[in-house]
């Protein structure tokens, strides 16, 4: 199957469809790597914070050494943790993501949020987390950093060539556009928590405007959320058995899942959703096996409920990020 890619504002072609590790269970991480580069996968986007950058690595690397893809063919993708956001910290965050995926740079790095938190050493605890005790979930301690500071730490990433592109996470139009000020590499992609619940067009059409490639994380809604046991996530109706989902679905041969990633991917939106058997890997990477009507892509997007289902102050007992 060929992969389709989208052109970012810097010129570097990222994959419509890539690969989601969040959530993977480390003992599972470095197989599940290698069967979606088997697959045809060549986005991999990960985090600091989720805890299997190791484990994905090996997954890469073994992938490399048996001839199935080039490092140069992957486009692989990390984030930086809140702890990380002074100015001397972001290097060592960058570098410790490297040294665990066993890579000399990255394709795109992205703030995980527009929020910094007081530094923990990795000698300490890592992946940091939230909270600062790593035992208590309301002793979260923010730092003095500015996102601006963080930014201009991360654009000389880029000069020193550990970084190939840079990105943001869960930002709002308000604080993108105070990066666009000062930022001297303009962000790449914006990654957006999206779905027919959550559509956020002003947002997604802000970003289109300013030249920044948007990415879907939870397309799938609340499925990702159901075992964290957040209650709007258990009582949301399950996108996969909407009565809308269902009907497109069938008038396209389809499942409910690939009708949700091409209701994105119709709009140069790109998607890495986890997929858990080979044959869902084979049915996600299927970005553009088919076309939506318009008339269908109103009525998926005439499902939000802005919901939102990321918001992890929230679940702590604070101030939530978003509201």
């Amino acid at each position: 199957m060929p992969n389709i890619t989208l052109t970012l504002n810097n010129g570097k072609q990222m994959p419509l469809v890539g690969h989601g590790l969040w959530k993977i269970p480390n003992e599972k991480t470095a197989d599940h790597v290698y069967d979606a580069i088997k697959a045809g996968y060549r986005l991999f986007d990960g985090a600091c914070d989720y805890g299997n950058e190791v484990e994905a690595g090996q997954g890469v690397a073994r992938a490399i050494k048996d001839g199935l893809v080039k490092r140069e063919e992957l486009f692989i993708v990390s984030k930086l943790w809140n702890t990380f956001h002074e100015k001397e910290r972001v290097e060592e965050a960058c570098l410790k993501s490297l040294t665990d995926w066993g890579l000399d740079y990255l394709d795109l790095y992205i703030m995980h949020f527009p929020i910094g938190l007081k530094y923990v050493s990795p000698a300490i605890r890592y992946p940091p987390g939230w909270y600062n005790d790593g035992v208590t979930p309301t002793d979260i301690q923010t730092s003095n950093a500015t996102i601006r500071e963080t930014w201009e730490a991360m654009e000389n990433l880029v000069d020193i060539g550990l970084v190939q592109s840079l990105g943001i996470s869960n930002f709002n139009v308000s604080v993108i556009l105070d990066l666009l000020r000062y930022a001297r590499i303009r962000p790449a992609t914006l990654q957006i928590e999206h779905h027919p619940y959550l559509v956020q067009k002003p947002l997604v059409d802000f970003a289109k405007k300013e030249g920044i490639t948007v990415t879907a994380y939870s397309s799938f809604g609340p499925t990702g959320y159901v075992e964290m046991d957040l209650d709007h996530a258990v009582q949301a109706p399950h996108l996969f058995q909407h009565p809308v989902i269902i009907e497109i679905a069938k008038a396209h041969g389809k499942t409910a899942p690939q009708v949700l990633l091409r209701w994105s991917t119709q709009q140069d939106i790109a998607v890495v959703p986890k997929s858990d058997t080979l044959p869902m890997l084979l049915e996600n990477l299927d970005a553009k096996g088919f076309d939506l009507t318009e008339e269908e892509i109103k009525k998926i997007s005439g499902l939000n409920l802005n919901l939102r289902f990321n918001d992890p102050l929230m679940y702590f007992g604070c101030l939530p990020i978003f509201n």
